[in-house]
């Protein structure tokens, strides 16, 4: 066994020289929470760089979920997708609302519009897509149904940092004269993690996008346990603030992103041009006009093609110090807490069970090697 391990992924740290110098600036200050002058400048550059009205900070990805529910007061049901880490249907759990899950299309691993009506019923309140491995979600058509039938959206856009679409095509308005819009502006939130595993991370983090000032107040005041004032509480909220600390070592991450989206990039063109012609191999080519962020490199085995079962081929690479992910697996829909729901069955599922069976997610990230990328592809060809 090669002792050199190939991690799934790699954390962007910031420049530790200038990360010191913004600790100095707190420990002088000793203001280390509570909306301080680097939370402040965090959310306004995060808003600035996704071309978005207003972004609200919080200590992790989950709690941005469940607050996006609470306040939109959702109730009933809420139709979801089995095919995402299980933080996205525990948030509607949590809110003693329904997940009531529809399958996926196999070109994309998102939620797939033409399941979503067969799904609504009287109890139904909102559709909680997902932009997997950050593919944006056709939102058109998914805001097309919301209106139709009077329901609020909100996205789990936890790997769709930085994420463009061309607007028209996606139902948003564009920022600039190249008709390019953030696909945070989709649905009424959208949720972001910025957990150390992610394109652009905080150690810990996230972010709750909304579109208006009004909106804005009354999350902050929600993650801050309904406080208003000095002896006023007029909701009931939890703690869910981001501290000065991660708030500066974003502000540094956010100059250097850009950068590791490109060595992404780069590696995701050469895994696609070793792998394309391997029978049995498939994976997702980029979306036409969409500025990707290449959070993820997920690849399908068809067994019966390749000569190898997606478990032999995971576990063939993990002996060789190569450290994929098999991510989604299993589905959500496949643990005990959900498994009894009727929206559960495999039966109602067969893309997402046969993805979840399928894929494994490659190394990805901004520090791999071309020997790296080689020892990786050679496993897969062999």
């Amino acid at each position: 066994m090669n002792k050199d391990k190939i991690t799934v992924t790699s954390p962007l740290l910031p420049n530790l020289d200038e990360f010191n110098e913004m600790l100095k600036e707190i420990w002088t200050s000793k203001w280390i929470t509570n909306n301080g002058q680097f939370h402040k400048q965090l959310e306004k550059a995060l808003a600035d760089y996704l071309h978005v009205p207003y972004v609200c900070l919080f200590t992790n990805g989950t709690l941005p979920l469940m607050t996006a529910l609470q306040a939109l007061r959702i109730t009933g049901e809420v139709i979801t997708t089995p095919y995402s880490f299980v933080a996205t249907t525990h948030s509607i759990w949590w809110n003693h609302c329904k997940p009531v899950f529809v399958d996926i299309d196999p070109n994309t691993g998102n939620i797939d519009p033409d399941k979503i009506e067969a799904a609504i019923t009287p109890a139904t309140t909102c559709i909680m897509p997902v932009h997997v491995y950050g593919k944006p979600c056709d939102t058109k058509r998914i805001q097309e149904i919301a209106d139709k039938y009077g329901l609020k959206v909100i996205y789990d856009a936890a790997h769709a940092f930085g994420v463009e679409v061309p607007a028209e095509e996606y139902g948003l308005k564009a920022y600039d004269d190249k008709g390019l819009a953030g696909i945070m502006n989709a649905g009424d939130m959208s949720t972001l993690s910025f957990h150390a595993t992610k394109v652009f991370n905080t150690i810990e983090g996230g972010a709750l996008v909304v579109h208006d000032e009004a909106m804005k107040k009354r999350i902050d005041n929600l993650k801050n346990f309904g406080i208003t004032g000095e002896v006023t509480v007029v909701a009931p909220g939890i703690n869910g603030k981001m501290d000065e600390m991660r708030s500066a070592y974003g502000l540094l991450n956010l100059k250097q992103v850009d950068a590791a989206i490109e060595k992404r990039h780069q590696v995701a063109v050469k895994y696609r041009e070793a792998l394309r012609n391997i029978s049995g191999i498939r994976f997702f080519d980029d979306m036409p006009d969409v500025r990707h962020n290449y959070s993820y490199f997920p690849i399908f085995i068809n067994a019966s093609e390749y000569g190898m079962t997606r478990d032999e081929l995971y576990f063939k690479m993990k002996e060789q110090g190569v450290l994929g992910r098999r991510y989604f697996y299993p589905l959500i829909s496949t643990f005990g807490t959900y498994r009894g729901l009727s929206s559960a069955s495999p039966d109602n599922l067969p893309v997402a069970t046969k993805m979840a069976n399928e894929v494994i997610c490659l190394p990805m990230h901004h520090e791999l090697t071309d020997a790296d990328l080689e020892r990786v592809i050679s496993l897969i060809m062999k």
